[in-house]
Parts: C-alpha cells; sequence; structure tokens
C-alpha cells in the first residue's frame, strides 16, 4: 500500500513537515510505501474555471506548466491521501488551496476518482485558525467520498518557529495515533 503527503507549507522541513513525519512514520512501520511531496518553490495557481478537465475527462488539469497533474497522478496511485498545511489567516496555504481546488474538480470531472481512498488532515498553527484550516482539507476529502480516520484529538500541532511543534508532545502523539488509524483502516479496507 502506498500513502502520499503533500506538504503545502513554504517551509520544506518546518512544523507541517515535522508532523507530516509523525504521521507517516507508523504507517512506515505497517509496512506501507510513504511519500512527501513538498509544494513549496511549486509556484501552483489557483483553478482558472476553464472546464477543460469536464471536457476532456482525461484525469489531467488543462494547466500543464506547474506541475499540478504529477501531483494529480501520486494520488491516484496513492491508497491514502494526507495533505499538510500551516495555518495561514485561520485558512490553508494558497499552495494547498490551489492543490484542494484543482484535484478536487479534475477529481469530480472524472466520476469521483479519488472515491474510497483514505484521507487525513493535519494542521501546523501558532495559535488559532487551525480548525477552519483542518475543516477545509477535511471538506475536500468529503467531496470527493474518500474515507477519513479519527485520532486522538484533532489533527493539529502547535508552534510558531521552525521546529516548535516538536515540544508539543499532545500535538506529535496525536499524529502518531492518526498514522496507527491509516495504518489499521487501510489494512482493513484491503483485506
Amino acid at each position: 500500500m502506498k500513502v502520499i503527503a503533500f506538504n503545502g507549507s513554504a517551509r520544506q522541513n518546518g512544523n507541517t513537515s515535522i508532523l507530516i513525519r509523525h504521521v507517516l512514520e507508523p504507517l512506515a512501520q505497517a509496512g506501507m510505501a510513504t511519500e512527501v511531496v513538498a509544494l513549496a518553490g511549486a509556484r501552483l495557481r489557483g483553478c482558472t474555471a476553464c472546464m477543460q478537465c469536464f471536457a476532456k475527462r482525461d484525469g489531467r488539469c488543462a494547466v500543464e506548466d506547474d506541475g499540478l497533474n504529477d501531483g494529480i497522478a501520486k494520488m491516484l496511485a496513492a491508497d491514502a491521501i494526507v495533505l499538510g498545511s500551516p495555518t495561514y489567516f485561520a485558512d490553508v496555504s494558497a499552495e494547498m488551496k490551489a492543490l484542494i481546488d484543482r484535484a478536487g474538480m479534475v477529481a469530480k470531472a472524472n466520476g469521483d476518482m479519488l472515491r474510497r481512498k483514505v484521507g487525513a488532515a493535519v494542521v501546523a498553527v501558532r495559535r488559532a485558525g487551525a480548525i477552519h484550516a483542518f475543516d477545509s482539507i477535511n471538506h475536500f476529502f468529503l467531496i470527493s467520498q474518500m474515507v477519513i480516520p479519527g485520532s486522538s484529538y484533532w489533527n493539529v500541532g502547535i508552534g510558531l518557529d521552525k521546529g516548535d511543534v516538536s515540544s508539543d508532545t499532545e500535538g506529535l502523539e496525536t499524529m502518531k495515533t492518526l498514522g496507527r488509524n491509516m495504518a489499521w483502516l487501510l489494512q482493513k479496507i484491503h483485506a
């Protein structure tokens, strides 16, 4: 089984990355292949509403110059998708929003092609706004007909400066529990 994680942070090895790694660790221990894709520097832009994904129905976005289609292909090849984002003004980063909007449109245009994959949101936050960012990611999973596992708390880690989430013991344990629950769910689905 394969789990693909997308890090929507501008910092490739910052707090969001640390949280994602804690989710993926139990999945790797369960024998699952894991991969992290950093959206930093990808220069993803939002959906242009050209509707070509509905006209062509080829599993691709018509915008070809920013790597989003590579991300969509990785989503299709995976059994589970982790989307991680820092909290920017009480929501996900612009890169994560572009990924959600465009991958979501392509998925809808192609018969809900992400249906029944497992999806998990991971959010890094300084203080407040994380639940809205968490909801934004989960709305993508839910409208895509994906399955969302729970954890021991909301999948949020607290930290401002790079590496601060490493001191958030509860947040890190929440991520590990999420990873264990994802592994269990994937094993049940694919039994």
